[in-house]
């Protein structure tokens, strides 16, 4: 992975690694537009689709089931948006030609009706190993509909160099009070933020930034909304009751551009891949980012070797990250159901094999824990104790929330990061649009 220049990049929902979508497009273009259907209907074959990058994670545990049960276990890796309309099409026409798919969180709600229950594999051993934002997002209508195969959050990542500065800590002392440390609240984060936005050759220029700004994606601002004490982001699912215009909605929005004093220009366009870029660039001294991207340093970073992380920040509320999870699930009208529970039973069994994978991403507290010390997965007790804090809530378990990511969110915020911009007009205006989606 070489480093580009920053430009305005294209947004993606995934959580996954963007040099992931090419794999998938490869993989794609050797076994045809929909994989085969030989999963679905072999009987020592079982078909999962996954999204660019989960297959990576998966492949260790299908290697493995093959060796100890005889079944060949096939990862047709899609690209997101083609993983999206494939499973979208296969279960309205009740003719799925895969017999488990890997499921975004976000999309658990609206393929629901098209999924059979797993109630059975939610045991209280399993539920107890599990982050509780996650058994709860697993469930729809009073059943189990999908097991975590991984999660994810963003962290904070941060420039070990420029925090172990020894000028860099007398000075920053000397301005605000208190010892340079990696920031744990809001107002931490701003002093940090500023401090470190500064001209480094003398040329007149900033070229060192705090943080960013990211006005293209809704994930970060919704993390913030949690950590203003927020219990519904957006919305109330059970009600329909839009919450976007209310208090705490409002004291995230203008703290997530407070920032902007101290993030490179270009906020509305900025999104994950175009914030990671900049950040192995050495022009930031902070991130907030996917705690999977702590193991995808290009080798010819500057900073290479130099970056340490740490939880995710808190405001009011507390410490909040956004579960990025996703799923395993089954489709009610497959052929292999039973033969498809049996994975997914395997799959969390041996959750801790994806560990070392290139994303490393797992979903079980214990496989983190087993990775406790060992050095390349420092990230992971930032991202345990940010998922174990009790303001990491997930998303709202709606059918149209990737429309009111879409057609609202993304573009309040994208208004909301310009000069000037009146936020509680924004918010009152997303508040309109997103009752009409689900009205």
């Amino acid at each position: 992975m070489k480093l580009r220049k920053q430009g305005s990049g294209r947004r993606r929902r995934t959580l996954i690694a963007i040099s992931a979508a090419a794999a998938a497009a490869l993989a794609l273009s050797g076994c045809g537009a929909g994989g085969g259907d030989a999963g679905a209907s072999g009987s020592n074959t079982l078909t999962v689709v996954v999204e660019g990058g989960g297959k990576a994670e998966l492949q260790p545990i299908a290697d493995l089931y093959k060796k100890e049960t005889g079944t060949e276990v096939s990862l047709v890796e899609l690209p997101y948006a083609g993983l999206y309309d494939r499973i979208s099409s296969e279960l309205k026409a009740g003719s799925p030609s895969f017999d488990v798919a890997a499921l975004d969180a976000i999309w658990l709600t609206a393929f629901a009706p098209g999924l059979a229950p797993i109630d059975d594999l939610f045991t209280d051993d399993v539920k107890s190993d599990l982050f509780g934002g996650l058994v709860t997002e697993a469930q729809v209508d009073g059943h189990f509909v999908g097991m975590p195969v991984w999660t994810n959050s963003e962290i904070l990542f941060y420039r070990t160099d420029l925090f172990e500065d020894q000028k860099n800590k007398s000075d920053f002392e000397a301005k605000y009070g208190y010892p340079l440390a990696t920031p744990t609240t809001w107002e931490q984060y701003k002093d940090v933020a500023e401090f470190f936005t500064r001209d480094t050759d003398g040329d007149g220029k900033i070229d060192l930034y705090g943080t960013d700004v990211k006005g293209a994606v809704e994930t970060e601002w919704l993390a913030t909304v949690s950590q203003a004490g927020e219990k519904n982001m957006v919305l109330n699912p059970s009600t329909n009751k839009v919450t976007i215009d209310d208090a705490a909605h409002k004291e995230a929005l203008d703290y997530y551009i407070s920032l902007l004093p101290y993030a490179p220009s270009g906020a509305p366009q900025l999104d994950w891949a175009g914030a990671q870029n900049l950040f192995y660039q050495g022009q930031l001294a902070m991130m907030r980012f996917w705690g999977h991207a702590y193991r995808q340093t290009p080798d010819d970073s500057p900073i290479k070797g130099k970056i340490g992380v740490a939880p995710m920040i808190g405001g009011p509320g507390g410490v909040a990250g956004v579960p990025g999870a996703w799923y395993l699930s089954v489709p009610s009208t497959g052929k292999n159901q039973d033969a498809a529970k049996k994975f997914i039973e395997f799959a969390y069994k041996h959750n801790d094999l994806s560990a070392d994978t290139s994303l490393g991403l797992v979903a079980r507290k214990s496989a983190f824990e087993s990775k406790d010390g060992e050095a390349g997965y420092e990230n992971y007790p930032a991202l345990v104790d940010t998922l174990e804090a009790p303001q990491s809530l997930p998303r709202p378990a709606t059918a149209n929330w990737q429309e009111i990511v879409d057609s609202v969110l993304v573009p309040m915020l994208q208004k909301a990061v310009e000069p000037g911009a009146d936020t509680a007009a924004l918010l009152s205006d997303a508040k309109s649009q997103i009752e009409e989606i689900v009205k």
